[in-house]
This record gives C-alpha cells, sequence and structure tokens, in this order.
C-alpha cells in the first residue's frame, strides 16, 4: 500500500493527539517522568549500566537510534512544525537525515599514548556521567537526537529539558532514543525528560548533585543562566550571521547561495545568513540576481516600516512571525505574492533593526560597503561579538584570511550556503549544539568527555 500525503498527516495527528494525553512512563512513553529529580535518578541508574558496556555494545545503541531517526524523520518534521508553527517540514527531514549520518559515535571517542624508557602514559576520554541539557525549539528533536548520540557515544546518559514550545516532540525523540537502546540490548533511560518542562524543572537539574555537566542549546539567557550555574557549561547561543561579498566573487553563484543558505527551514538555524554587507560595485548586481532568479521579493521603505512594527515588540522578537516564510510574513504586512517568493530583500544601513537584530526568519538585509575594509569593518560590527559563525563570498584569499582572521567566529563558511558548516554539502560531521560562547565550537562526542591520565611507570614498554 502506498502511503499518500493525506495518509501522513492523519499519522501525525494521531501521534500528536495521543501525546496530548498526559504521557507517563506507564503509558509507554519511555523516559518521560513527571519529576525532574526522578528523571535524573532514572538516567543515573541507566548510566551505572551504560559505563559497563563495550564500545562496541555502545555503537549498536548509536547505529539504531541513527536508523529510527531516519525512519521517523518525517514525523518528527511534521510534528515540530504543527506543535511549534516554524520552520519547513522538507528541510527539517533533510535535516533528521543529516543527524542521523553524520553525528560523531564511538568512533570520536580516541585515546592518546606516550612510551618510553620510564614506561607507558595513556589519557583516555571518560564519560561525566549523567549530563543535563536544555533544547531550543527551532531544532527540536535534532538537538535531542544529535546530543543522544554524542553523548551516549561518549558514555552518558542525558537528562534534557526541553523548551516548553516544543514538549511534544522533543519528548517523542526522547522516546525514540530510548527505544533504540533497548532493541540494541542497552537500558531504558538513557535519555530522559519530564512531562512538563519549566523554569523549575531547569533550576533543578542545574543544581542537581548528580548532573556535572549542563550543555544549553538555545538563546543569550538560557546560556547565560547555565553558566551561572556553578556546574560546568557548554553554551551554544545566539549569532547573528553576516555574509560578506566582495568584487572577486562569482556574483550569480553568492546570490544562490547566500538565498539558499538564508532560507533554509525558514532561517531557524543558528549559522544561517542573518544579513549581507557587499562592496558597492557588486552590489546591484547581487540583488539583481537575487530578485530574478532566487525567489526574492525586494521590499520598499514604507514595507519595511511595516515589517519592523510587525516581526519586532518592546520585548523582541514577535514570536508568531520566527520561523514562518517570506510570503507568510509579507501578508501580514498586506502584501500578497505568488508561492515562489521565498525571501524578503532590501538596502539598508547596518543600524537598521531589521538587519542589527538576529531574525530568524527569511528576511535579509543587505549592507553596502565602498570597499573589502569598510565591509569588513561593517560585518564585524553586524557579528556583535557572538563569536559564532560567518560568511564570505571571495577569490582573494588574502581578503578571506583577512576576515577569518578579524570575524574570529567558530565557524567560517567560503563560498557556499551556510549549511555546508554542517556536513550539508560540506565536508565535516553534523551538530545542532555549536558552543562559541564556551569555546568547544561544534560539539561532537568528545566534548562530553573528561581527560583521565593512566600512568605506568618504568613498564609496559617494549620498544
Amino acid at each position: 500500500m502506498s502511503v499518500n500525503e493525506q495518509m501522513v498527516q492523519n499519522i501525525v495527528k494521531e501521534v500528536i493527539a495521543r501525546m496530548n494525553l498526559s504521557i507517563t512512563p506507564q503509558q509507554n512513553s519511555l523516559g518521560i517522568f513527571e519529576d525532574m529529580n526522578e528523571a535524573i535518578e532514572a538516567a543515573k541508574k541507566a548510566q551505572s549500566i551504560l559505563k559497563k558496556m563495550s564500545m562496541d555494545q555502545k555503537e549498536q545503541i548509536i547505529s539504531n537510534i541513527r536508523k529510527k531517526t531516519i525512519e521517523h524523520a518525517e514525523i518528527m518534521a511534521r510534528m515540530g512544525v504543527e506543535e511549534t508553527g516554524m520552520g519547513n517540514v522538507g528541510h527539517k527531514i533533510l535535516k533528521h537525515q543529516l543527524l542521523a549520518e553524520k553525528t560523531p559515535g564511538t568512533e570520536d571517542i580516541k585515546t592518546e599514548a606516550w612510551s618510553g624508557d620510564r614506561g607507558l602514559t595513556l589519557i583516555e576520554m571518560g564519560p561525566f556521567g549523567v549530563i543535563g541539557a536544555i533544547t531550543p525549539c527551532t531544532n527540536p528533536s535534532e538537538t535531542v537526537l544529535c546530543n543522544s548520540i554524542g553523548m551516549i557515544g561518549a558514555g552518558n546518559t542525558v537528562v534534557f529539558n526541553p523548551h516548553p514550545a516544543a514538549i511534544k516532540v522533543s519528548n517523542y525523540a526522547v522516546n525514540l532514543v530510548n527505544e533504540a537502546s533497548i532493541e540494541a540490548g542497552g537500558p531504558a533511560n538513557v535519555a530522559c525528560s519530564v512531562v512538563k518542562p519549566t523554569l523549575a524543572t531547569s533550576n533543578i537539574m542545574m543544581k542537581h548533585k548528580d548532573i556535572p555537566l549542563i550543555a544549553a542549546t538555545g538563546g543569550p539567557g538560557v546560556v547565560t543562566a547555565v553558566l551561572s550555574s556553578g556546574k560546568r557549561g557548554i553554551g551554544a547561543g545566539a549569532g547573528n550571521p553576516p555574509a560578506l561579498v566582495d568584487e572577486t566573487a562569482d556574483i550569480r553563484k553568492a546570490a544562490e547561495d547566500i538565498i539558499n543558505g538564508c532560507t533554509f527551514d525558514n532561517n531557524l538555524p543558528c549559522i544561517a545568513e542573518k544579513e549581507v554587507v557587499a562592496v558597492s560595485s557588486i552590489m546591484d548586481e547581487l540583488m539583481h540576481y537575487m530578485v530574478t532568479e532566487q525567489g526574492c521579493y525586494l521590499a520598499s521603505k514604507e514595507e519595511q516600516d511595516k515589517l519592523v512594527s510587525t516581526v519586532l515588540t518592546d520585548k523582541g522578537l514577535n514570536r508568531k512571525c520566527v520561523g514562518r516564510d517570506a510570503k507568510t510574513l509579507l501578508g501580514m504586512i498586506g502584501v500578497h505574492v505568488s508561492d515562489n517568493i521565498r525571501c524578503i530583500i532590501f538596502e539598508g544601513e547596518k543600524e537598521h533593526p531589521l538587519i542589527s537584530e538576529e531574525l530568524m526568519m527569511p528576511i535579509l538585509g543587505i549592507v553596502r560597503a565602498t570597499d573589502f575594509e569598510d565591509a569588513l569593518e561593517k560585518a564585524v560590527w553586524l557579528e556583535h561579538g557572538c563569536r559564532h559563525s560567518a560568511h564570505i563570498h571571495s577569490k582573494n584569499i588574502d581578503n578571506i584570511t583577512a576576515y577569518a582572521k578579524e570575524i574570529d567566529t567558530a565557524i567560517l563558511v567560503k563560498n557556499a550556503p551556510s549549511y555546508a558548516a554542517i556536513g550539508f554539502g560540506g565536508e565535516g560531521f553534523c551538530t545542532f549544539t555549536i558552543a562559541s560562547r564556551t569555546g568547544e565550537g561544534l560539539t561532537s562526542a568528545k566534548s562530553f568527555t573528561k581527560s583521565r591520565r593512566c600512568v605506568m611507570a618504568d613498564s609496559l614498554c617494549i620498544r
């Protein structure tokens, strides 16, 4: 029997309807608890089993997580969009497939060794134990699954405090991780969560004696809270990634790459192009290709003003606008466009509120610069010192080098869409926790380990 669109929608609606009921462990929702303390205790017991398992056994669990992620990618993508109202189903499916295929597992855990006249010394990467993880609503199930693969690969278990706007899909992913573990011969509760995550449950997790490490993926507020907890913290915070285009770039390709990156999952990824700085000599050409070939709508001054009052509030971003597509955003200000419009562009000064603010929606302001040096200065200012991500389109190696040194971000993408940074159309592994603020950069299994030195003096060197 073939599966059509309507059948998939019916399956998703049934899943969501079931999850709208009170979710408890007794209702076959593995790893989901009413109380955060109970979740941590369960994860601690599971870790006592996991740490005794061989690397091969852990890898079997991870392989099964990968398999289940691909099998359930479409359901989780649809659940995520329906629950949060943000993003693009097709792009979220691609993100789940990417993390399943390219998130490092046990192969990331390696031992260093020194041997010589005075014996043998090993540096081994050991687990922390139970990790506390705070996850966002922008990449909810993706972050849960990506973190689980890395943390379990390192020998840890994990307790999640998901974003309240993405509880159902986040906990669906937690359940999936535990199903994968049990089927592969591992324990239940390798990943745990709570029915109703709140600030209170987050505080319990951050202060609990059995949580030595906290990984937070979210905005600056949650990262600051984690870094103030007194625990070891991995903080993946906000960014405002600029894309610089100089006169040596392939302008047509730059237009395509920038719009593809900016519109991926409706600009929800923190690595996505949030604004462009272009040298004046090629700026008009760049915008021409964006409008004529890349589905961009050029907003007038009046429309820009309407967008400012619509997408920004006194308290920050209008959450009803975050992760919406360009057609929907334009409809909110009374502008009706065809379905092929995927990004809103305009020229503005770097201080323009739709340029200086990280929007997480496909609105792309373009700043004119007199030359490369001016563009570099403006791009660095726009990145706001987050040290997260930046992009450049140039064939001038000296310009690329100068930009990389000056902007000093965890990620720098050259002549490609932003998503090449996480292995989609580019080399390297995938992650959804990019810890620029605390220095780990693109996290992987080894990020969730502690270094342990084992020394045997005067023996075991057999050269």
